[in-house]
Parts: structure tokens; C-alpha cells; sequence
């Protein structure tokens, strides 16, 4: 479902808010179609995995860590990066074994790469079109400024500058400033229109990638699944952060009792204080703005954290504190704590090449309540109000434990930056840092 129509019922809405750089990832039906299924490209909710390579990846990265069991898949998100010839996909597998809750090893990710031949000669073409014209540019800039010389040597003694530059430049046969707009779409004004018919079908192909098996032969084809849904994006958008307003005396009493409260989720920072849980509140406000998100997506953007424990410690460590110098010795100069931001310095590197590891996504609580819900009714669910969404998330961020379902907070996956790969295709698994909700 395309994210215009999520927004187009309430466009003064949209208007009035803000963009980030997140993808949100949402429940968009049952995936019926057995095309779709076999299509590593086509993004998911549950299922059986699409894989990329005509040779099955060992069945062995399936297994839960602690009790050695099939886990059912998550997610599997397709995910190229533009710049890479690469086709890209990610699959996130999680066990719901009551005994494995709360322990490392019972979500895992793995990351898939198929060098994609059609797409590296089309990136190709493309580098080389925008090549010739930023030389193109840079030669016309060239010829302009010798003209324009050119003519201040023949000009007339007093002949004002700007009189003379402008007479220059209106005599140009193009302007810099529309070829300046152009540039997003660089190749395709350059193109003939054969070439460009080409390039368009050749694009239309390169966005599906075939399977080029079944898994009716495979030892996959037993494993537990769950039911599997179409994963669609939209794009998060959060209101504007309101004008601060100072407090009335009255205000001020009547909220005596409502200390710790926090108002300011949309802040970079988090507040360094034990007195209430910041980080769940920011992340329970921040979750019901579009309450169905299932997946966060942003590579190489900053996580949500769950709650104020280890991870939010390792992930957002409290800042260091430069001595403060006094002057005699009865005097204490405490200096003022500061925010913390997201620091990834404690992400151990790619164990394949060394390289850093990144922020990539991370699993939301909605994608438990998404997963636990029974498959036999083929009506599709209705839309829900914004109330009753919210509604609906509050329960699974405060459900009980001890269902015998998976019991995290959130998941975060942690990527090879360089994207790294092992001659023409690869199977790396990836770190998975887990809050759990105890």
C-alpha cells in the first residue's frame, strides 16, 4: 500500500509535521500470490524465506542458539543500496520458546548478496553520463569565464562591470541554474529516446529479482512459519515540537504530583536521570504516532531504544565529565550532567572484513502482536483509528510475560558499513542487540 493513501485523508496534517530519516516498515495483507512468495524481492511479514542464490544457505542459520530448534522467520526486508551493483536482502529469524527469552542468540540476522550483472553496467552508464556532464559543466564554466575576460579587455574605459556582465551573460546559449535542477535525474536528458525507452524497461526488470528455485525440494520447506503478509513503507513523519511555555504558580502546584514526567521525546538527547524511565517514554510516544509500525528503518541513522538498561548504556553511554576547578577546598562544583547521544564505538567490527558495523533497523514490539494473530480468516482486516491504534500498542508494549511468545522490547540489527561480500555473493550474519521486556 503506497504511503500516500495512508496520508491522503489528512494532508494539513502532513503538512504541519516533520519528515525523518526513518522508514517504517507496516502489515499490508496476506501475500496469496505463489509468484510473490518465490520473490526475493518482495518484502515480509512471516513465511518462508525467498533466498537470492539458486544454492540454499545451510538450514543451520535458522537454529536458535540456545535450544537448537527451527526458529520461524520474522522479516525478511529487501534492501539494495542504490550505489551498489549488489541485489541486497535481509532475514531476521526469532525463536518463542519461553526458556530462550531473554537470552542472546534466540533472534538472528542475516544478510544476502547476488551480484546483479544488469545492474552494474547500468551503474555504469550512469557514472559515466554524470562524468561527461560535470566535464560538460566545468568546460561550459570554463569558455564563460575566458569570454567574459575577453570582453573586459575589449571594453571601453568606464564601461561599468555589471553593465557588461550581464550583457555577457544574456548572450549565453544556456544557463547554469535549470541544468543545476536537472541533475537528480542525470542521464536521461542526455539520452536519446530510444535509450531512455531502454533504460526504463531495463529498470522494470532489475526491481524484481527471481527466484531461481523452490523450496518444495528443500529442508527449509518443513521448517515453522508464520503466516506471511506483504511489508510496505511509508515514511515517518512526527508533529513539531511545541513552544516551550513557562508555568503559572498554579500550574505549577497542580502538577506537583506529575514530576519525572517527560514531554520531550522529539529531543537529540536523552536525560541522564535514574528518577523515571525517559527511554520508555519516548519510545512508547514514538510508537504510537503510527502505532503499526512493525520494522524502523535507517541505515546508518540512530536507533530507538526500549528502555533504560544495558544497551541503552553500551549504545548511549553517560558523557564524560570534564573536571571543574575550584579555587578553595570547602567549595564542591558539581557540573551539570549532560545529554546522551547515540554512540557506536562499542559495536564490535564485521567479523568478514573488519569493517565497521552500522545501525540498520530494528524490530518493534506491533510485529509480535502482527505475528501471534490467527491466519484462517481471509477477510483483510479493517483499518484501524488512530485511538483504537494506540490502544492497540499500549497492550503489547504492557502485555504479561509467560504467553510461550517472544518477549522482546525491540531488536536492533547492526550492519557491515562497506557492505561487504565474498566474491559474487554472500551469507553474513549480522549483530542483533535485543532489549527484552521484563
Amino acid at each position: 500500500m503506497a504511503a500516500e493513501e495512508d496520508w491522503s485523508d489528512s494532508d494539513e496534517e502532513v503538512l504541519s509535521d516533520t519528515e525523518t530519516s526513518v522508514q517504517l516498515g507496516v502489515p499490508d495483507g496476506p501475500i496469496e500470490s505463489s509468484s510473490d512468495l518465490l520473490d526475493a524481492a518482495v518484502s515480509r511479514i512471516g513465511g518462508h524465506p525467498a533466498f537470492l542464490s539458486p544454492h540454499d544457505p545451510s538450514f543451520d542459520s535458522s537454529l536458535c542458539k540456545n535450544c537448537g530448534k527451527p526458529m520461524e522467520l520474522l522479516v525478511q526486508l529487501w534492501c539494495p543500496l542504490e550505489d551498489s551493483p549488489y541485489d541486497r536482502v535481509l532475514y531476521v529469524w526469532g525463536c518463542a520458546c519461553g526458556t530462550c527469552q531473554a537470552k542472546d542468540g534466540s533472534i538472528r540476522a542475516w544478510r544476502a548478496l547476488r551480484f546483479n550483472e544488469r545492474y552494474a553496467a547500468k551503474l555504469e552508464k550512469k557514472r559515466a553520463r554524470q562524468k561527461a556532464k560535470e566535464e560538460a559543466k566545468a568546460k561550459a564554466a570554463r569558455e564563460e569565464e575566458e569570454r567574459r575576460n575577453a570582453a573586459k579587455m575589449k571594453a571601453p574605459a568606464g564601461t561599468p562591470a555589471f553593465g557588461l556582465g550581464s550583457h555577457v551573460f544574456s548572450d549565453a546559449p544556456s544557463e547554469p541554474e535549470p541544468q543545476e535542477e536537472e541533475l537528480p535525474a542525470a542521464g536521461r536528458e542526455v539520452s536519446s529516446e530510444d535509450e531512455e525507452e531502454n533504460d526504463t524497461d531495463e529498470e522494470e526488470k532489475l526491481v524484481t529479482a527471481l527466484a531461481s528455485s523452490t523450496l518444495d525440494s528443500s529442508e527449509w520447506a518443513s521448517a515453522p512459519a508464520y503466516p506471511s503478509l506483504y511489508l510496505s513503507t511509508l515514511s515517518e513523519y512526527l508533529p513539531k515540537a511545541k513552544s516551550a511555555k513557562l508555568p503559572s504558580a498554579e500550574d505549577i502546584e497542580a502538577d506537583d504530583n506529575k514530576k519525572g514526567k517527560d514531554t520531550s521525546w522529539a529531543m537529540e538527547g536523552y536525560e541522564n536521570s535514574l528518577e523515571t524511565d525517559h527511554v520508555f517514554d519516548r519510545f512508547s510516544q514514538r510508537a504510537e504516532y503510527q502505532g503499526d509500525q512493525c520494522i524502523r528503518y535507517d541505515l546508518g541513522g540512530t536507533p530507538l531504544p526500549f528502555a533504560h538498561d544495558a544497551v541503552f548504556d553500551r549504545l548511549f553511554p553517560v558523557p564524560r565529565q570534564a573536571a571543574v576547578p575550584v579555587t578553595k577546598a570547602e567549595f564542591k562544583v558539581v557540573p551539570a550532567a549532560g545529554k546522551r547521544i547515540f554512540d557506536s564505538s562499542s559495536i564490535p567490527p564485521c567479523r568478514h572484513c573488519g569493517g565497521p558495523r552500522v545501525f540498520e533497523c530494528q524490530l518493534m514490539p506491533n510485529l509480535i502482536n502482527v505475528l501471534k494473530k490467527p491466519s484462517d480468516s481471509g477477510n483483510v482486516p479493517r483499518k484501524l483509528t488512530d485511538e483504537e491504534r494506540r490502544k492497540e500498542v499500549q497492550q503489547v508494549l504492557k502485555r504479561s510475560v509467560g504467553e510461550g511468545l517472544m518477549d522482546w522490547g525491540t531488536c536492533m540489527i547492526f550492519s557491515c558499513e562497506k557492505d561487504c561480500e565474498a566474491s559474487k555473493s554472500c551469507w553474513a550474519e549480522e549483530l542483533v542487540l535485543i532489549q527484552w521486556d521484563s
